[in-house]
């Protein structure tokens, strides 16, 4: 027999259900308040003491409002922290799984799509959703077998909330950890939000990214397109992230493509540097239209990563030597129509004249004297001082080391270990003359 304490506590938990049972909307909204500022933090066994043993009595009707009303967004916001006071108390597994057995997981996932709903409820259906995925495999692989990852990742692109778009990167993050027969899926999914329209997006998803490369390891073909593509950014913050990110990637099997995507970039081609053409040619704020022309910055930008990644790997920056990149910098130094482009690519090119006896000679002889002194006095500021011939000598340069590079089947930056400056002049001499007979020939 129950003692009477225990039969007052059993009288207090059913009039409590019946009072939620009979109540309308508003009173509910109180009853929910009341809740979640009585429990938040507590454990299960801390709740089943708070309900007499009947804790499930409540969830199963939190649930239940929950799938009647997730539509309408009628107190979707303190239901679903009412219903997270369960799911993440300690030793919750009981009621993770009643809330999984109805359909909890879909239920959640569909309003992340309702555009009637806002953002605030919606963050805490992710919230919900991270405390599933940490609740072990089986659970992430729950979520992603729902159509999960399109769900979140189309959400995390369409947010205007740039702090329930963190919430998302970390249930991403969680979705790609631990989760060997999905991990690809998130993957795919983080690569297919690269061309979002939303900044926050773009940067989250980069920054996802990286973790997501080094777990699942082999590339997808896709990433190296849609990774310079992000590259044609105003804002400085997704273009920091995406050069970290090809930071990374020239350690896998992309990293030829990825390099010569790179160099290609320097030199626009026609069919893009035509676009705004007409629009040149009538309009008076012209260097405000190119100013912002994605493909000048996405030039710009390929000139900086560049440059990242010649400093941080002299095999990269023979192999880029390999692939024209002095005469693309050049080209993109003579583009006086993004001075943002003249100047991270006179940086990078600095760099590689320092670094390579020969190619210090054939800028010298491409440049000419005078704009040569420019160019090595300050670099950086030389768009500044060239005039529109000097421009045009940039633009139109031939410069090709690849043939100095081939000689005697030795780098020149491994050959300046073992060659004083003399020398040096002597090996420049040399590649002059080759090329001089190759001409005539």
């Amino acid at each position: 027999m129950t003692s009477i304490k225990e039969q007052a506590a059993i009288s207090r938990l059913l009039s409590f259900l019946q009072d939620w049972d009979n109540a309308g909307k508003v009173t509910r909204s109180h009853i929910l308040n009341n809740f979640i500022e009585a429990n938040q933090g507590k454990t299960a066994p801390e709740l089943e003491q708070e309900f007499s043993q009947g804790a499930s009595l409540f969830l199963v009707r939190l649930t239940t409002w929950l799938r009647l009303t997730y539509m309408t967004g009628s107190c979707l916001e303190k239901l679903l922290k009412s219903i997270g006071i369960f799911l993440s108390a300690v030793s919750s597994n009981r009621y993770l799984i009643e809330f999984l057995e109805v359909g909890g997981v879909l239920t959640l996932l569909e309003i992340l799509g309702l555009e009637k709903i806002k953002d605030k409820d919606k963050k805490e259906s992710i919230k919900l959703l991270q405390v599933i995925a940490n609740s072990g495999r089986k659970y992430k692989e729950l979520i992603c077998e729902s159509y999960g990852v399109r769900s979140i990742a189309e959400f995390l692109a369409k947010s205007q909330s740039e702090e329930t778009q963190e919430e998302v990167q970390v249930l991403l993050d969680s979705l790609v950890h631990g989760n060997p027969k999905y991990q690809n899926q998130v993957y795919k999914g983080l690569i297919a939000l690269l061309p979002s329209a939303s900044p926050k997006a773009q940067q989250l998803s980069l920054q996802t990214l990286r973790t997501a490369q080094s777990i699942v390891g082999a590339t997808h073909p896709s990433i190296v397109d849609y990774v310079l593509s992000v590259l044609r950014t105003i804002h400085l913050e997704v273009q920091y992230e995406a050069i970290e990110l090809i930071k990374d990637l020239v350690n896998y099997d992309v990293c030829t493509a990825l390099l010569k995507g790179l160099v290609d970039l320097l030199i626009p081609s026609v069919k893009e540097t035509s676009k705004l053409q007409p629009k040149i040619l009538n309009d008076s704020t012209v260097l405000q239209l190119t100013a912002r022309l994605p493909v000048f910055l996405q030039q710009a930008a390929a000139a900086k990563a560049i440059g990242v990644l010649a400093r941080n790997n002299i095999s990269l920056a023979e192999e880029m030597l390999h692939l024209r990149v002095v005469h693309s910098l050049m080209a993109a130094m003579g583009n006086t129509d993004h001075s943002n482009s003249q100047r991270q690519a006179s940086l990078t090119l600095e760099y590689f004249v320092q670094m390579f006896p020969v190619v210090e000679e054939h800028v010298r002889r491409s440049m000419g004297e005078e704009l040569y002194k420019l160019f090595r006095s300050n670099a950086e500021d030389l768009y500044m001082k060239i005039d529109s011939i000097q421009a045009d000598v940039l633009a139109a340069n031939e410069v090709n080391v690849t043939r100095a590079l081939n000689l005697s089947g030795l780098s020149y930056s491994s050959m300046s270990f073992y060659l004083g400056p003399r020398d040096q002049e002597q090996l420049a001499y040399i590649t002059h003359f080759q090329e001089d007979m190759e001409g005539k020939e």
